[in-house]
């Protein structure tokens, strides 16, 4: 019994992990987790703070019950404020990654066609546009040329 590997299953393997999407994500996710901790100390240093001001400084006691007794942590509650935290979190992170992030690589990638564009043209040389009519006299006279000028070019 042979332990060598079948080589084609081995480079199918490899040419996986050397696309550049794969690379891309790995990249994503740790500039994500490392992005995370950030809006995290935002919305802890900023945003709790703003909202403690209103209420409570941690958005997790925001609760509503739907029990006649509710003391402590009896009974059913809606934890309201979580989700609020969490949502707060989600805007903060979709908007800085938008507007800092993705507008700015978009109007990049938009100056770099457009160069593109402008130096493809530039390349192109301009097309002569020929009309019918005059397709047709160039015919006419050609065919002229060829009986030897017996009818005169009009």
């Amino acid at each position: 019994m042979s332990t060598k590997k079948d080589p084609s299953v081995w480079q199918g393997f490899k040419a996986f992990l050397m696309r550049g999407n794969v690379v891309d994500l790995a990249v994503a996710v740790v500039v994500g987790a490392a992005f995370s901790n950030i809006v995290n100390s935002v919305v802890k240093g900023v945003i709790n703070p703003v909202v403690g001001a209103i209420g409570t400084k941690n958005l997790d006691h925001y609760s509503s019950c739907l029990s006649s007794s509710c003391k402590g942590d009896q009974g059913i509650q809606i934890m309201w404020g979580s989700v609020l935290g969490a949502t707060l979190q989600f805007v903060i992170t979709a908007a800085v990654v938008y507007f800092l992030m993705v507008l700015p690589m978009a109007k990049f990638l938009a100056r770099q066609e457009a160069r593109k564009k402008a130096k493809d043209s530039a390349q192109e040389t301009p097309a002569i546009e020929v009309t019918e009519l005059q397709v047709l006299k160039e015919i006419r006279d050609e065919l002229v040329a060829q009986r030897g000028g017996e009818h005169e070019r009009v």
